[in-house]
């Protein structure tokens, strides 16, 4: 596992806590996101921290990887879990996956890290198969961005989308205003108000975005 994409020793005991709460919500972003995973597909949650949205989804075969080696008790039965580094997918072959999920995972890598994980991927992409990104937008909440330590790089709806295409992912879908920018907020405690929240045209307190590109058919 590289070193630089570890999270530092205590970062899941206090930015990122498990909080059961969280698997309802995510529950109900999954099926929002339905769409771009197909039923009898194969999902990959890269970067999945709790696994939450490999858990949530419905597709045939759901992936979860991440770095932390005790991600195995977190994933669901059907979920296979794999201990390892985002940038490096060596372990799936070309096209293994109709879609690729990552929730609040870019802005923790620094550049050359984040071109080797487009990279990759693209690869393991199916042609026509979807990235779907999910993270903090600058633009939204530029005072709270660097609250998390963590956080290297900077995006917004706009430059992720643009990034995205430069490596050969075809941007599809753009919600600049998705989810309020942390689980923490009262979302976590009226999850049956998601639903709603995700049909309305203007989200108060949205912090996050939705960028969903495409690897193309033919061509790069």
């Amino acid at each position: 596992m590289a070193e630089p994409t570890a999270a530092p020793a205590g970062y899941f005991d206090t930015r990122f806590v498990h909080d059961e709460r969280r698997r309802f919500v995510w529950r109900h972003i999954a099926a929002h996101l339905a769409r771009w995973m197909p039923t009898d597909g194969a999902l990959l949650d890269l970067g999945a921290g709790y696994a939450d949205l490999a858990n949530s989804a419905k597709c045939a075969r759901r992936v979860a990887l991440d770095q932390r080696a005790d991600l195995a008790q977190f994933v669901a039965p059907g979920v296979q879990a794999e201990v390892g580094d985002v940038t490096d997918l060596s372990r799936f072959a070309d096209a293994t996956f109709d879609a690729v999920f990552a929730s609040n995972l870019l802005e923790h890598l620094e550049w050359p890290q984040l071109e080797r994980c487009i990279d990759e991927v693209r690869r393991v992409l199916t042609p026509g198969g979807h990235f779907l990104a999910v993270q903090p937008n600058f633009r939204l909440n530029p005072q709270r961005y660097f609250d998390d330590f963590t956080h290297r790089t900077i995006f917004t709806d706009e430059s992720l989308s643009d990034f995205l295409a430069s490596r050969g992912l075809v941007p599809v879908h753009r919600e600049a205003r998705f989810l309020p920018l942390t689980m923490k907020s009262r979302l976590s405690f009226g999850h049956r108000l998601v639903p709603l929240y995700l049909r309305l045209p203007y989200r108060p307190l949205a912090g996050q975005m939705l960028v969903v590109a495409q690897r193309p058919n033919v061509g790069r």
